[in-house]
C-alpha cells in the first residue's frame, strides 16, 4: 500500500472518527442535563431491542447471559465507529455525502427517541446535537486537509500529523464528556439516596422458610437467592430512576371504578410477605435464569378488586415506566396465588435494577408476561384487544412456567474425586410444585433422590442423591415431576416461543 493510499483512507476516517467520539459524548452530555432517559446510546440501544426477532434475543442471552446489554452497548459504539470512518472516506472523496451520514445518524436517535414510552419535549435533543457536532468538526477537520495552515509551511506531513493530533484531542474530549454525563446523572444519586433511607412497613403475614429447605451443600444454589445474584432481564439500557414520592399506579380498563394509588397509599394497605421463584421465558435446559427471593408487597387481587374488573375482561396489561408492557391472564392476578405489587426483596426495598420502587411478582408465569418492574399502570383489557411487549416479537401471550430441574453439583466439565460424592440441584415448577426427582448416571437406571423441603408450590425445591463415583468421564441427567403428575420430558425444545424443555444433563471427569 503506497503513502497516498494510506492517507486517503487512514487520515479521513480517523479525522471522521474523532468528530464522532466527541459528538457522542457531547450528546451523552447532553442527555444526562436535559433528557436522561434519552441518551443517544440507550435510545439506539433500546430500538434495537424492540426490533429484534426472538432468536436475536435468544443468542443475546445464550452468548452474554445477564450481561447482554453490555454487550449491545460494546456493539453499538463499535459500528458507530465503523460508520463514522466510512463516513469520513465518504466525506473526503464526495463532500458533503460523509456529513449527511452523520447527520442522519443524528436524526435517526432523534426519531427513535420521540418514539420511546418515556419521551419529553426534549428527547430530540441529544441525537441532534451528537449527529451535528460529528458532522460539523468532521467538516472542519477535513478542511485542514484540503487548506493548509497560513501559519506553518505548506508540509501536507505537517498538517496531516495536525490533524491527527486534533482527532485525538477530540477523543478525549468525547470521553470527559461522556464521563461529564455520568458525574451530572443526580436523579440517579436522589433516587439511591431516597432508597437507602426508605423503611418498609411491617408485612401483616409473614412467611417462614423451614430448616429443612436448606440441604446446605457446598455449590448447591441457596433457597434464597441474594438480592445481588438475582438474575436481571430486561428491555432497559438505561436504569429507571423512580422517586416514590412522585409514583403512581393508574389501573383502568375494562373497569368499574378506575383506581389511582400513591406511593404512600400502597404502603398504607396490609402488607403480605412471600417466598416465589421467578423464571425468565430465555432460561434454557440447565440455565441460571432462575432465582427465589422473599416478596414484599399488596396482593394484586385487593388492588384489582378495587376497580371491579368487568365480566368480559380477560388479561391485564401491565406498563412499566420505560415502555414496557406484559400481558397476564387476569385469573392469574385474582386466583389464591401470591401475585403481589411488591415493594420489598428479601428484607429491604427493591433494588433499583430490579423495580424500586414498585414491580409486579407472579408465581406460575414467567417473567415477559408478569414481572414488570418500575410498574405505573394495570390496563384491565382482553388477549384478543391488546398484546404484551413480547407477543407480537414471537412469544406466546400467556406464559405458564414449565416443569424445569438442573444439576448444581457437580458442575459441567468438573473433576470429581473417586468415591463417596453427590449430585444436587433444584427443580422447579412454579404453582403447581415439584413431587420428586430422579436421577441417572450415564445409561442407567433412573434414581429417585431425596428432595428438601418445599416451601411451597410457588418455589424452587433443592434435591440430592449420594453417588460413588467411579474412575472415567460420565453423564448425570435429572428429570422432574411435578404434583399435578407430569414428568419432565426428554424432547428437547428451544425457549422460544414458550419456554425451554428438555432433561438437562452435565459430563464430569472421575479420577
Amino acid at each position: 500500500m503506497t503513502r497516498s493510499t494510506s492517507f486517503s483512507r487512514g487520515i479521513p476516517a480517523a479525522a471522521a472518527i474523532g468528530a464522532t467520539v466527541l459528538g457522542a459524548g457531547l450528546g451523552e452530555l447532553v442527555a444526562a442535563i436535559v433528557a436522561p432517559s434519552a441518551s443517544p446510546f440507550s435510545v439506539i440501544g433500546g430500538g434495537m431491542i424492540d426490533i429484534a426477532p426472538a432468536w436475536a434475543k435468544n443468542l443475546a442471552i445464550d452468548l452474554f447471559g445477564t450481561g447482554d446489554k453490555a454487550a449491545l452497548l460494546v456493539g453499538i459504539a463499535v459500528l458507530l465507529l465503523v460508520v463514522a470512518g466510512l463516513a469520513g472516506l465518504l466525506e473526503w472523496r464526495r463532500p458533503p455525502w460523509g456529513r449527511v451520514v452523520l447527520v442522519g445518524l443524528g436524526v435517526v436517535g432523534a426519531v427513535v427517541a420521540m418514539t420511546r414510552a418515556d419521551a419529553g419535549t426534549l428527547s430530540p435533543v441529544p441525537s441532534i446535537v451528537a449527529g451535528g457536532v460529528a458532522a460539523i468538526v468532521t467538516a472542519l477537520l477535513l478542511r485542514r486537509l484540503r487548506r493548509p495552515s497560513t501559519l506553518a509551511p505548506a508540509d501536507t506531513g505537517l498538517t496531516r500529523r495536525g490533524v491527527l493530533a486534533l482527532s485525538g484531542v477530540a477523543v478525549m474530549a468525547g470521553a470527559l464528556a461522556a464521563l461529564g454525563s455520568v458525574a451530572l446523572s443526580s436523579g440517579a444519586r436522589a433516587v439511591s439516596a431516597v432508597r437507602a433511607a426508605l423503611r418498609l412497613p411491617a408485612p401483616a403475614t409473614t412467611v417462614d422458610v423451614p430448616a429443612a429447605a436448606e440441604l446446605g451443600i457446598d455449590g448447591l444454589s441457596p433457597v434464597i437467592t441474594p438480592a445481588a445474584d438475582f438474575y436481571r432481564i430486561d428491555t432497559a439500557l438505561v436504569v429507571p430512576q423512580v422517586d416514590p414520592a412522585t409514583w403512581s399506579l393508574r389501573v383502568h380498563g375494562l373497569v368499574e371504578q378506575e383506581v389511582v394509588l400513591r406511593w404512600d397509599d400502597l404502603v398504607a394497605l396490609p402488607q403480605q410477605e412471600t417466598v416465589a421463584t421467578l423464571v425468565c421465558v430465555s432460561n434454557g435446559v440447565g440455565g441460571d435464569l432462575v432465582g427465589t427471593a422473599r416478596w414484599l408487597g399488596v396482593p394484586l387481587r385487593d388492588i384489582l378488586a378495587r376497580a371491579r374488573p368487568t365480566a368480559e375482561a380477560d388479561m391485564v396489561l401491565s406498563h412499566s415506566i420505560d415502555g414496557f408492557t406484559a400481558s397476564s391472564p387476569l385469573e392469574a392476578l385474582t386466583d389464591d396465588r401470591d401475585a403481589l405489587l411488591a415493594i420489598g426483596m428479601n428484607g429491604e426495598p427493591l433494588p433499583i435494577e430490579h423495580g424500586f420502587p414498585v414491580r409486579m411478582v407472579v408465581p406460575g408465569l414467567y417473567g415477559y408476561v408478569s414481572a414488570t418492574k418500575w410498574v405505573t399502570e394495570l390496563e384491565v383489557t382482553r388477549f384478543d384487544r391488546a398484546e404484551g411487549y413480547w407477543t407480537p416479537r414471537g412469544w406466546s401471550e400467556r406464559g405458564p412456567v414449565k416443569l424445569q430441574s438442573r444439576i448444581d453439583v457437580p458442575r459441567a466439565g468438573a473433576r470429581v474425586a473417586a468415591g463417596d460424592a453427590v449430585i444436587a440441584g433444584v427443580a422447579w415448577q412454579t404453582h403447581v410444585g415439584v413431587s420428586g426427582v430422579e436421577v441417572q448416571i450415564d445409561d442407567g437406571p433412573w434414581q429417585p433422590a431425596t428432595l428438601a423441603t418445599a416451601i411451597s408450590a410457588d418455589t424452587w425445591v433443592q434435591w440430592s442423591i449420594p453417588w460413588q463415583a467411579t474412575a472415567g468421564e460420565h453423564t448425570l441427567r435429572c428429570r422432574a415431576t411435578s404434583t399435578a403428575g407430569e414428568t419432565q420430558t426428554e424432547a428437547r425444545t428451544p425457549p422460544a416461543p414458550d419456554g425451554a424443555t428438555g432433561w438437562p444433563e452435565v459430563r464430569v471427569t472421575v479420577a
